[in-house]
């Protein structure tokens, strides 16, 4: 006589093992899909960058900057492109447009700890050492205490504000000369 009620203890011994596979095919697939491909570049693009890191090394920040924003012409938006600028900029003391470009990046990738970083840098560099501490603690979490960028935004905040600091209008004001 054959047994044709099977008990739930036997449904879950034959079922589980299918159910988990499944389950682990549809995270693995969704997470594939969801991800973002790599971004590649115009060719155009790529002679521009390379362009720029060239001048960039040379000490050249001008013709480096003009390189990147070319490259970004032929990329509008492309990380690749932003960062190099954005340094670039950064380096040539003009940390509010570094942070603008930093900005954008971060837009577009919220998690790119390059881009963290170097805004926090340029934050600690134009003496915001508030929101310079919150991109650190924020790397903290997304790359640990070692990693290369978490260490030289530590050291940017540490340094402080470089360059001339912003004056008031009321401490610059000229106080007239008395006659005598």
């Amino acid at each position: 006589m054959m047994r044709t009620n099977t008990s739930a203890k036997d449904l879950v011994m034959r079922y589980t093992p299918v159910a988990v596979a499944l389950s682990l095919l549809a995270a693995t697939s969704s997470s594939v899909l969801l991800s973002q491909p790599p971004e590649e570049l115009d060719s155009r693009a790529v002679a521009l960058l390379g362009e720029g890191r060239a001048a960039s090394e040379a000490g050249d920040l001008d013709a480096a900057i003009d390189a990147f924003e070319a490259a970004l012409t032929v990329e509008p938006g492309s990380v690749a492109v932003l960062l190099p600028l954005a340094d670039a900029t950064r380096r040539q003391g003009l940390q509010g447009k570094a942070l603008h470009y930093y900005r954008v990046a971060l837009n577009r990738d919220p998690r790119n700890v390059a881009a963290l970083a170097g805004e926090g840098v340029a934050l600690a560099e134009k003496g915001a050492t508030e929101k310079a501490a919150r991109n650190l603690a924020r790397l903290q979490t997304l790359c640990g205490a070692t990693c290369a960028e978490t260490q030289a935004l530590a050291t940017a905040i540490a340094k402080g504000p470089t360059g001339t600091r912003m004056v008031t209008a009321e401490a610059a004001a000229t106080k007239p000369m008395s006659e005598n």
